[in-house]
């Protein structure tokens, strides 16, 4: 029984040798005008050429991807600080705007009859 094995195996590697010593008789004629691909050793290996190449593809797809999602990382990064920018100066407006003595400034050049109050609020307790 592991005779037969072994001498399957051992038929097949000869096989394979010579189906490679054939291989180097190709010329550059042979590879240009697509002969090579009518070799048997290429027929028998065509599931595997198609497996690379379909990885092939996908890893170019995956590299074009990756390299989309990066321009747009920097995009996206760069709209981030201008907005980071423009929040800290608004921010800044507001503070500026909101003090007592800019409201009240703004109040008087608008005609607005308030005063400031001169006494602290009272609490009242609802009983």
């Amino acid at each position: 029984m592991f005779g037969k094995v072994n001498k399957d195996k051992i038929k097949e590697f000869i096989d394979s040798r010579e189906d490679l010593k054939e291989l180097r008789h190709l010329s550059l004629r042979d590879i240009l005008n697509g002969e090579v691909f009518s070799h048997p050793f290429f027929s028998k290996q065509l599931s595997y050429v198609l497996f690379v190449t379909f990885l092939a593809f996908c890893y170019i797809a995956n590299h074009y991807k990756v390299e989309e999602l990066i321009t747009r990382l920097a995009e996206v990064n760069k709209e981030l600080k201008e907005l980071r920018s423009e929040a800290i100066t608004t921010s800044s407006q507001l503070m500026d705007i909101s003090k007592q003595s800019v409201v009240l400034r703004r109040i008087r050049e608008e005609g607005i009859d308030l005063e400031p109050l001169r006494d602290p609020p009272r609490i009242l307790d609802a009983d």
